[in-house]
């Protein structure tokens, strides 16, 4: 790894002087085709497509789950998304690059013709989301796609890659936690009982099995997205949550048409999470460093909790090719109010860390040779004590912490910050690492403020400081989820927040693993 060198010294915590050493970290390169390589994502793929792989869709087989209208909307998308989209003459620089057509850009067609539609009543699917019951109204809009998906499942044997779940605006607008449906336009609660009654019936429980039954919706989160994905996770299918309007944004109205990207820059990130979806790597990490297995710990404070199980926990396990498995722990008393801080016991620690474990060996036929454990904060004896007591010798474990923060602020001179990929070393076992800055292949800062670190600790292990943050850096250049340049977190903990909630969005039962794609 080349370095640019320079030293500075300034006081540490307490009263020892520590020499600061300030370095920088060379843009990582993806690989694309046949072994070719580039920094950004659009230009690998724009010259040489995705990497060659067995692995990826010969055609794209999508199913569609809408209204006749949404059903069109995604038709009329598809057509425009098969030619060339110019990019925008104004907006920030990283977002102006053409969209040069699907099969131009991944190598196999996308039919305008879905693999196969179900249409949903779109008036039933009105009346329901504006129930006024908040919990009832969407949980019985969810059940308007998840009862038509399960009965093709039990009907038709032929299954789509993955499907688009295309949703009218007025369902995303009433399907949000704090949404209000306008007191003339709500529909009457139609369930057997209220809010107040299922909790106390969860909580306390009742012998007659109906009441549990009309009381298991309270359960779920008040997201359609999250409980739609949440609740669908048991079929084996994949879904793209879209939106009428970011598919068809002219046919709506002024007032009701919303503020979006330009159309290539949304042509580009949609087709390449769709991609994944149906199986492919749209890129992958160019120097990848064999046996290395990278987890970020998931963890969602549950706000009604019952008892002293107050939190969920997971694990997302990423390898530098892209591949990436989501592992549901338990429901425990894993959050601490005392200092805002999640800790796994010992037990739950050994049992995460054993399926993380048994998944890799499944996959390679042997255990990592290095596992990086990330966290938002620090390891508790016991809890490390858990992970070490079920990774093989021959496994060398690292933990390590990572968190945002606006405490250390660098400067260069010139108008510009300073670059993406500049380090401070504090000391062998902690680091201040910019994973955003001045990127001279955007020639710009994609950013409004002056960028911040992310503080990077080894809090448990030994590892060469200098290797996990060119691993860190790599690790921000595996969002499937778009085609951008790159993030300000790595993969493992980018998406700790969205998976928390897929996972907590129901009943908090342990669930199987599953990979990535089912919750992004």
């Amino acid at each position: 790894m080349k370095t640019m060198m320079t030293s500075l010294s300034t006081p540490l915590t307490g009263a020892k002087m520590t020499e600061w050493t300030v370095i920088h970290i060379d843009e990582p390169m993806l690989s694309f085709g046949f072994n070719q390589q580039t920094e950004h994502p659009k230009d690998g793929l724009f010259l040489y497509g995705p990497p060659a792989s067995n692995q990826n869709p010969a055609r794209m087989d999508v199913g569609v789950i809408g209204t006749p209208n949404g059903i069109r909307r995604y038709e009329a998308w598809i057509k425009t998304l098969s030619s060339t989209i110019a990019a925008p003459a104004t907006g920030r620089e990283e977002n102006k690059t053409m969209w040069p057509g699907f099969e131009a850009t991944f190598g196999v067609p996308w039919p305008t013709k879905p693999f196969t539609t179900i249409t949903i009543d779109g008036d039933l699917l009105s009346r329901r989301i504006r129930i006024e019951d908040r919990h009832q109204g969407i949980f019985r809009a969810v059940d308007v796609y998840g009862d038509a998906l399960r009965k093709y499942l039990r009907e038709q044997e032929a299954r789509p890659q993955f499907w688009f779940a295309v949703l009218p605006e007025e369902v995303f607008r009433y399907g949000r936690p704090k949404s209000v449906i306008p007191r003339e336009q709500r529909e009457p609660a139609t369930g057997p009982i209220g809010r107040k009654a299922a909790k106390s019936i969860l909580s306390k429980g009742s012998m007659f099995v109906e009441e549990m039954e009309a009381a298991a919706l309270y359960e779920y989160e008040l997201n359609f997205h999250n409980q739609l994905k949440a609740r669908l996770l048991d079929t084996g299918q994949v879904l793209q949550v879209v939106r009428e309007t970011t598919l068809t944004p002219d046919e709506f109205e002024e007032g009701t048409r919303r503020s979006l990207q330009d159309p290539a820059s949304i042509a580009w990130n949609l087709a390449t999470t769709s991609f994944y979806k149906a199986g492919g790597r749209p890129w992958r990490v160019a120097d990848v460093r064999e046996g290395v297995c990278y987890v970020g710990l998931v963890f969602k404070h549950i706000e009604n909790a019952k008892g002293r199980d107050n939190a969920c926990c997971g694990a997302q396990m990423f390898l530098n090719s892209g591949e990436g498995v989501v592992f549901k722990g338990a429901v425990g008393p894993w959050f601490s109010e005392a200092d805002n801080s999640f800790h796994l016991s010992r037990v739950k620690a050994r049992e995460l860390m054993g399926m993380v474990i048994s998944s890799y060996e499944e996959m390679h036929g042997q255990p990592p040779a290095e596992l990086f454990i990330h966290g938002k904060t620090w390891f508790e004896k016991e809890e490390w004590e858990g992970f070490q007591s079920t990774v093989p010798p021959q496994t060398r474990l690292v933990g390590i912490r990572i968190r945002r923060q606006n405490e250390v602020k660098l400067f260069r001179y010139g108008s510009r910050p300073v670059l993406r990929g500049t380090a401070i070393l504090a000391s062998e076992r902690r680091a201040y690492l910019w994973t955003t800055g001045f990127t001279p292949r955007l020639n710009t800062y994609p950013g409004r403020e002056l960028p911040n670190p992310i503080t990077v600790d080894i809090v448990n292990g030994e590892a060469d400081i200098r290797q996990v943050l060119q691993d860190l850096m790599a690790l921000t250049k595996l969002n499937f989820n778009n085609a951008g340049f790159s993030d300000g977190l790595p993969v493992t903990l980018r998406f700790a927040d969205l998976t928390g909630e897929i996972l907590t969005a129901g009943p908090t039962n342990v669930a199987a693993p599953l990979p990535f794609r089912f919750y992004i």
